[in-house]
């Protein structure tokens, strides 16, 4: 994928250079602009006909993710398109191949080759009843290529080791090396409400997780208080 991240730095636009009949797969309603390019709304499932409409609708309704996705494709050489998160916040380059796969927490998918597919993986039921995102299905990713995932707020990687496991609040977890063992469980107390604290990921094994450092969530009760309310007359 031919990109390059342009715009202010807490809230960067991609700009991806398209070669004629060359696609890549976008978030749905991530698009900004295009020249010579032509986009396609395609059922958010790999298999076709009435599997893929149900395998599509199935996976929208267990991890809240879109029955659907963008295939971006050049009519042209000189193809371009501009794509840009719904927050603000950074937008980093995951490189997939081989035994190198990453899983992504729900929202944090905006871009990808056309060569990269991803799956739906099933999470035990604790891990689907305690997870603030994903539902019972988690994202990860197959083939060769690039994928580009987004956050609020910076994106900043953690090493994870045999001999030192990471606990993440489940909010500020953007993507992981899919190999990484982890749970999710509560951070203390009875639903965490003696720290302030939610739901954590304990993560085990020897990879990478990519954090964002602020939680849309605590951001939106944050200023909910400064909100409008309507009245009734």
């Amino acid at each position: 994928m031919k990109y390059q991240v342009i715009g202010d730095s807490d809230c960067p636009l991609v700009q991806i250079a398209l070669g004629n009949q060359e696609t890549v797969k976008v978030e749905r309603g991530s698009m900004v602009y295009i020249s010579n390019v032509s986009l396609e709304g395609k059922m958010n499932s790999s298999k076709k006909g009435i599997g893929g409409v149900l395998g599509a609708i199935g996976r929208s309704m267990t991890s809240g993710e879109s029955m659907f996705i963008t295939m971006a494709t050049g009519t042209s050489d000189q193809g371009v398109i501009g794509i840009a998160p719904p927050i603000p916040g950074k937008i980093h380059e995951l490189k997939v191949g081989g035994p190198t796969q990453y899983r992504l927490n729900t929202g944090a998918f905006l871009a990808c080759d056309q060569s990269v597919e991803y799956l739906m993986k099933k999470q035990d039921l604790g891990k689907a009843i305690f997870a603030g995102t994903g539902g019972l299905f988690v994202m990860e990713t197959q083939g060769e290529g690039d994928v580009l995932v987004s956050s609020f707020g910076d994106i900043l990687a953690l090493e994870v080791r045999e001999d030192q496991p990471l606990t993440i609040d489940n909010e500020h977890v953007v993507a992981w090396d899919a190999s990484l063992q982890y749970d999710i469980r509560v951070a203390s107390g009875t639903f965490g409400f003696t720290t302030g604290e939610g739901f954590v990921n304990e993560f085990h094994g020897n990879g990478t997780v990519l954090i964002q450092t602020r939680n849309v969530h605590n951001f939106a009760d944050a200023i909910r208080p400064f909100l409008p309310t309507s009245s009734s007359n």
